[in-house]
C-alpha cells in the first residue's frame, strides 16, 4: 500500500505514535484514545480534506484543554512500543478463550478503530458492503473539494494492471481531463447558483455559502471518476474485520489485495487474535480463497448464457417481487406479543378481518409516530420486498451504505446512460459536461473489451448503474424517511420518494407507515440544515 500524502516532523509522529499503528502507511489503526474521542475524530474527518492524523494532531493534541485529552496524555505508557508488547500478551489469553470455546461470536466482543486513505471509491464501496458488524464513514463529494493536487498530481488511484498496460497514458489523460473539468466548473457553476439563489437577509453568510457548496458539488460530482481518493474510518468488531480481511484478500482488483495486507497489518497490532483466521496463508483464509474462485468461476460461465443488449436503460425504481400476504403478516405480528396464540392462528384471523379492522389494526402502529426516528414496531420486518433500481453512481453510493438490506451491484459501465443535473442544463455547461463523459465512455470502451473490472477506475459518478435492494417494510421507512429529507442530494431523494410510492401502490394499507417521506422538491435543500447548524454553533437551538 502506499506510504501517506501527509508528513510529520520527528516531534509530532513521537507524540502520534501514543495513538497510532503507523504514521507514515495510509492505513493504520487507532488505540490510547477514548471511544467518545475516537467517534468525534471520525465524524469530523469524513467533512475534512485533511487526514486523520493531521486532524488528531490539530483539532485534539493541539487543542487539549478543549478536547478533553489532557489527562489521556499525562497518563501514557512510556513508548508505543510497551502499549504494543501489552496487546501482544494479551493475545495468549484470547487464543485461549477462542480455541476452548470456538464460537465466532467471541470474536464481535472486541474491535478496533481503522483509518484507509487515499483508497479508491471503487475500494471504498466493496469495505462498505461487508456490512453487519462494521460502520464505515467516508469522506463526503459534499461538503470537500476533489480538486485539490498533491505534488502536482490529482488525486486518483494509479490501477497497478492498467499502469502497466497499453492503456496507461489512456487511463491517465482521461481521469485528468475529468478532474480538470471539475475544476473548471466549480467557479462557474458557483456563480451561477449564487445568481440563481441570492441570499435572502435573514440567512447568514456562513450557512448560504455552505449550502451553495453542496448544491455546485452535489452537480458536478458526477465527473468524478470511480478512481478518486478518499478517505474511509470504519470501527468494527474482530468478526467483522475478519470476513471483510477474507473479501479483500480473495478479490481479483489489486488495489483491495494491498489494502488487505496492509489493514491485516495494523489490525494484527491491537486485535490479532480475532483477525488471525484472515492471514493470507492461514488454512481459513486458504479454504474461503478457494471457495470464492470456484464459485466465480462457475457463475461466470452461467452468466455468459444470458443475452445481453446494452442499449441504455431508464433511471428509477421497480418493484420487482413482493408477498400478496404481506399486509396479514404485519397485522398477526402486531398481535403476536400480546396474545398465547400461534402465528399461523393470527394470520387466519387477520386475513379474515374486514377492511376497517384490519385498519385500525395496523393504525396501532403508525398514529403515535411523532418524527421519523420513531421507529416502528419489528412486526413490519414481516413484508419484504425486492427492487431493481438503477441510478447514477454517485446515488448508489449514497443508499448503499445501509447496511440492513440484501444488496449487490452490477459492474460500473458507461453502457447505460448518466444523469444531467437540471442546473448544468440551465446555466449553459452541459456541453462541457457531457463532453468530458462521452470522452470517458470512449476511454472505458477501449480498456473494457481487455480488462472490464480495472476498466471500472476511469468510469464517471454520472453514469447509471444498476443494482436491486431485498429488504423488509420497517428498513424501507426508515430508508425512504431518512433519505427523502430536504438536505439530500437530488437523485437519491427521488429514489426514496418512488421506493416509497411503488410500496404505497402495490399495498396502499402500508402508506400510513410512510407519514415523514418528504414528497416535495427543493431549489437549495440544504439551506435549512445549515441554518440549524450555524445557530447551534452560535448556541441559539
Amino acid at each position: 500500500m502506499t506510504s501517506s500524502f501527509e508528513e510529520f516532523t520527528p516531534e509530532q509522529e513521537a507524540l502520534l505514535g501514543h495513538f497510532v499503528t503507523n504514521t507514515r502507511s495510509s492505513i493504520f489503526a487507532l488505540y490510547n484514545i477514548p471511544e467518545v474521542i475516537k467517534g468525534a475524530l471520525f465524524s469530523r474527518y469524513s467533512r475534512s480534506t485533511l487526514g486523520l492524523r493531521s486532524l488528531l494532531l490539530k483539532e485534539f493534541l493541539l487543542n487539549q484543554e478543549e478536547a478533553g485529552v489532557k489527562s489521556l496524555l499525562e497518563n501514557l505508557p512510556t513508548s508505543s512500543q510497551e502499549q504494543l508488547l501489552a496487546i501482544k500478551k494479551a493475545q495468549n489469553f484470547y487464543d485461549r478463550i477462542l480455541d476452548g470455546y470456538g464460537d465466532d461470536s467471541i470474536g464481535e466482543l472486541g474491535g478496533a478503530h481503522l483509518a484507509l486513505e487515499n483508497i479508491s471509491i471503487i475500494a471504498a464501496k466493496v469495505i462498505e458492503d461487508c456490512r453487519i458488524g462494521g460502520s464505515p464513514l467516508e469522506k463526503s463529494t459534499r461538503y470537500v473539494y476533489f480538486d485539490q493536487k498533491v505534488n502536482g498530481e490529482y488525486l486518483f488511484h494509479k490501477e497497478a494492471v492498467l499502469m502497466t498496460s497499453a492503456w496507461k497514458s489512456l487511463y491517465v489523460n482521461t481521469c485528468n481531463m475529468l478532474f480538470d473539468t471539475y475544476s473548471k466548473l466549480i467557479p462557474r457553476l458557483t456563480t451561477f447558483m449564487m445568481e440563481k439563489y441570492p441570499k435572502q437577509a435573514e440567512v447568514s453568510k456562513g450557512a448560504y455559502t455552505a449550502a451553495v457548496r453542496a448544491k455546485v458539488l452535489d452537480c458536478i460530482r458526477g465527473l468524478l471518476p470511480a478512481s478518486t481518493l478518499t478517505n474511509m474510518g470504519v470501527f468494527g468488531n474482530g468478526r467483522f474485520f475478519e470476513s471483510l480481511l477474507h473479501k479483500l484478500h480473495s478479490s481479483n482488483l489489486s488495489e483491495l489485495c494491498d489494502i488487505g495486507r496492509a489493514a491485516y497489518d495494523e489490525l494484527e497490532k491491537i486485535i490479532p487474535s480475532f483477525v488471525r483466521r484472515a492471514e493470507i496463508s492461514h488454512k481459513t483464509h486458504l479454504d474461503f480463497s478457494s471457495f470464492q474462485e470456484a464459485m466465480r468461476s462457475e457463475m461466470k460461465e452461467e452468466a455468459k448464457l444470458v443475452s445481453s443488449s446494452l442499449t441504455g436503460i431508464t433511471p428509477g425504481v421497480t418493484l420487482v417481487a413482493s408477498d400478496p400476504d404481506a399486509v396479514f403478516k404485519v397485522a398477526a405480528a402486531l398481535l403476536y406479543p400480546d396474545t398465547h396464540e400461534s402465528f399461523s392462528t393470527l394470520l387466519a384471523y387477520c386475513k379474515n378481518l374486514n377492511p376497517e379492522a384490519l385498519g385500525k389494526l395496523l393504525d396501532t402502529a403508525a398514529v403515535h409516530r411523532q418524527n421519523r426516528r420513531h421507529r416502528s414496531p419489528r412486526a413490519l420486518e414481516n413484508a419484504v420486498f425486492t427492487f431493481d433500481l438503477v441510478a447514477d453512481y454517485g446515488a448508489y453510493r449514497d443508499l448503499q451504505r445501509h447496511r440492513l438490506v440484501t444488496q449487490e451491484k452490477q459492474l460500473l459501465t458507461c453502457s447505460n446512460g448518466y444523469y444531467t443535473p437540471q442546473e448544468l442544463q440551465e446555466s449553459g455547461l452541459e456541453t462541457e459536461y457531457a463532453a468530458a463523459l462521452s470522452a470517458a465512455k470512449e476511454a472505458y470502451d477501449t480498456i473494457a473489451e481487455q480488462l472490464p473490472e480495472e476498466a471500472q477506475y476511469v468510469v464517471p459518478m454520472a453514469y447509471y448503474i444498476r443494482w436491486y435492494f431485498t429488504l423488509n417494510l420497517r428498513e424501507i421507512q426508515w430508508i425512504t424517511e431518512l433519505r427523502s429529507q430536504p438536505a439530500g442530494h437530488t437523485c437519491y431523494r427521488v429514489i426514496a420518494q418512488q421506493m416509497a410510492q411503488a410500496v404505497e401502490t402495490a399495498f396502499p394499507e402500508f402508506s400510513r407507515f410512510f407519514k415523514f417521506v418528504d414528497r416535495e422538491s427543493y431549489d437549495v435543500g440544504r439551506l435549512g440544515a445549515e441554518v440549524k447548524l450555524e445557530q447551534k454553533r452560535q448556541g441559539v437551538v
